[in-house]
């Protein structure tokens, strides 16, 4: 690769960026001209060389308390944070716009950069392509040549194994995609490759069994499926145009404002979120996103056992979002928001449709007693994940009445594996030949995994000094004399530190979750709070000695409380690829810090065990889970009870 000087030789490097006019909001992603004046920056100071890689260019947030004491007319430093591999060594470095200047510039000792495109599609895979020990065995399965294989590079997560300590390794897996469109029915069962990616170097090839590649087809196109349809029409549409208002990434909508950005990692990142009450902006969320993604797989075979993806952490390098398709992804109405991701080489490319707005309502009531009610209406920020086989949709949902959820949508294709069985009538070697799986299509199995998805949420309710408070629902016994025996009452608790702040949802012994604001009181007298309501996890059944559960240590708890720490985003800690167990929330939470009347954030974790049936074969109809936030005494009454009659 030549130096980047030669990517941007055309540009001046010393000239000031000029951007284009927007209204300004300090936390704004960097648009295309900040993006270049950072490359431009970079070149300038000689710190690049050939081996030089970018894995992230994006906007540095300021200082919390700066952005919440900002006036109107004021302006922040715009900085840019970088992360960069170069030859071995993973880079962080912060670039200050203002000043034209290089501002930090770290290597990251014990660490792996993120990945990049280039070692998922480039060298390490044509690397194996080549070894003739790979040749021959795609040659014992009946497959005359490698042209038609489509193969990818992915980090094999770390198992703690030692012949790799210490080396990028990627684990490389094929599959045939000539004559199908829906490649993910057949692929080349037991034969992997192990590639250090720094060096392109071989470590091993594994050919554990020898199994036929399936001729079925799984296609799902119009044209092999044909198209079911309706005898009347159903149109939904928005004649007078959208009930909410954009000023650059600033929402509003109703009651709600709010900042919106894409980011490349995690996504849609909700800022500044605040209700608007007697023409005051009262302050709900400083900062909500997703936080990271945990699939594990459930086989012991080499090619299955190294499947335990941090997908937001590992896999994000072409950017988490994908494209939305109008009319599918999003109704006709939508308005459609733009991202910027960083390639390889540092150069920005702008992903069009990566965010949608739109408002909705269907046919639900907001509220209803008797004869009277009022229909629902609500506005939804959504964004889509895809990562290969499946897609997650990821939908903001805003409404009238004060509360908002997150929904969080599975779809897509599941991963399957090749057998010699036929179907579940059969077995192989007597054995079962669905014991890790389930049969979805001829010869085609979808292996048993977990979806784990985990948040990070920064509530800020009326204000950034808040608490945690438990309600527990207790039972108690009344007098012996009385007709009833007993009822329940709620005990409030206020968690006074990290340690107190790892809560699992257990129906059997209730409670509410509320982050609550000591210093400010509801008509009522109650201190001003929001509930945090989550869905019936899926508590792992990993062993506690398993590495992946580890690594994924989130996963041990269905809510983590934390004090507020800029530089704490991401559940499995900031390094994801073939990271080491304990990092993020469990490392964190091991200095108990205190959390009453402090800032504090909320991490809950959703969660689900896929068994695989044939009704999610060959595409997943999409399956929700919801977290809901909604206002607990935050207001005097039921803030919809004036919504209008027309939706």
């Amino acid at each position: 690769m030549r130096t980047l000087s030669v990517l941007i030789a055309s540009l001046a490097l010393t000239a000031p960026a000029t951007f284009a006019s927007a209204p300004y909001h300090p936390l704004d992603s960097l648009n295309w001209q900040e993006h270049w004046r950072v490359l431009e920056i970079l070149e300038a100071s000689g710190r690049l060389t050939p081996e030089t890689r970018f894995n992230r260019i994006s906007v540095l947030p300021p200082p919390k308390e700066q952005v919440l004491a900002l006036r109107a007319g004021e302006r922040l430093p715009r900085i840019a944070e970088l992360q960069l591999k170069q030859g071995a060594q993973a880079i962080a470095a912060q670039v200050d716009l203002d000043r034209g200047r290089i501002s930090a510039w770290r290597v990251v000792e014990g660490v792996q950069a993120p990945w990049l495109i280039e070692e998922f599609l480039g060298a390490p895979v044509q690397a194996v392509l080549r070894h003739p020990d790979f040749q021959d065995a795609v040659r014992r399965r009946g497959i005359p040549t490698t042209r038609f294989l489509n193969c990818h590079a992915m980090p094999i997560g770390n198992h703690e194994e030692p012949r790799y300590r210490g080396r990028r390794v990627a684990i490389v897996r094929c599959e045939p995609v000539n004559g199908i469109r829906n490649r993910f029915v057949r692929r080349i069962e037991g034969l992997t490759a192990i590639v250090d990616v720094n060096t392109n170097e071989v470590l091993e090839i594994s050919d554990d069994e020898v199994v036929p590649t399936t001729t079925t087809t799984a296609e799902y196109d119009r044209d092999t499926i044909g198209e079911r349809t309706f005898p009347t029409r159903l149109e939904l549409t928005q004649p007078d145009g959208p009930g909410f208002r954009m000023s650059g990434a600033v929402v509003e909508w109703d009651r709600w404002r709010f900042h919106v950005r894409s980011d490349q990692r995690v996504g849609t990142i909700i800022s500044q979120l605040s209700w608007r009450e007697d023409g005051v902006d009262r302050p709900v969320m400083y900062e909500g996103s997703l936080s990271e993604i945990f699939v594990p797989y459930m086989d012991p075979r080499r090619d299955w056992y190294t499947r335990t993806l941090l997908d937001a952490g590992e896999y994000s390098m072409g950017g988490l979002s994908g494209p939305l398709t109008p009319g599918v992804d999003c109704p006709d109405h939508a308005r459609y928001l733009s991202g910027i991701i960083v390639q390889d080489n540092g150069r920005p490319q702008q992903k069009d449709r990566v965010i949608c707005l739109f408002e909705r309502t269907r046919g639900d009531m907001s509220w209803r007693h008797a004869d009277d009610g009022r229909p629902k209406r609500e506005l939804v920020v959504r964004m889509i994940a895809d990562l290969g086989n499946y897609d997650y949709v990821f939908d903001w949902v805003f409404e009238t009445d004060g509360q908002f959820r997150l929904a969080t949508g599975a779809t897509g294709i599941v991963a399957t594996q090749m057998s010699k069985a036929a179907d579940a009538t059969q077995s192989v070697d007597g054995a079962r030949a669905d014991r890790y799986g389930r049969f979805v299509d001829r010869n085609v199995i979808a292996v048993n995994h977990d979806h784990y998805f985990s948040f990070r949420l920064d509530l800020d309710v009326d204000g950034p000094a808040n608490s945690f408070v438990r309600d527990a629902l207790t039972t108690v016994r009344l007098p012996d004399d009385s007709p009833r025996r007993s009822l329940w009452v709620s005990d409030e608790h206020v968690v006074a530190s990290e340690s107190g702040g790892k809560l699992d949802a257990d129906p059997h012994q209730p409670a509410l979750w509320r982050v609550t604001n000591p210093a400010k009181r509801n008509a009522l007298g109650y201190p001003t709070s929001f509930q945090l309501i989550i869905p019936h996890g899926a508590h792992t059944l990993l062993s506690p000695d398993d590495v992946p559960r580890q690594r994924a240590g989130f996963i041990e708890h269905d809510l983590w409380v934390t004090a507020y720490d800029p530089g704490e985003r991401y559940a499995a800690g900031e390094y994801a690829v073939l990271s080491p167990p304990g990092e993020g929330l469990p490392k964190w939470t091991r200095a108990d810090r205190p959390l009453e009347n402090r800032d504090i954030v909320l991490w809950p974790t959703v969660g689900m065990h896929h068994k695989v049936r044939a009704e999610d074969w060959p595409v997943m109809p999409v399956l929700w889970h919801e977290i809901i936030v909604r206002p607990f005494d935050f207001h005097d009454r039921n803030p919809g009870l004036n919504v209008g009659l027309r939706p």
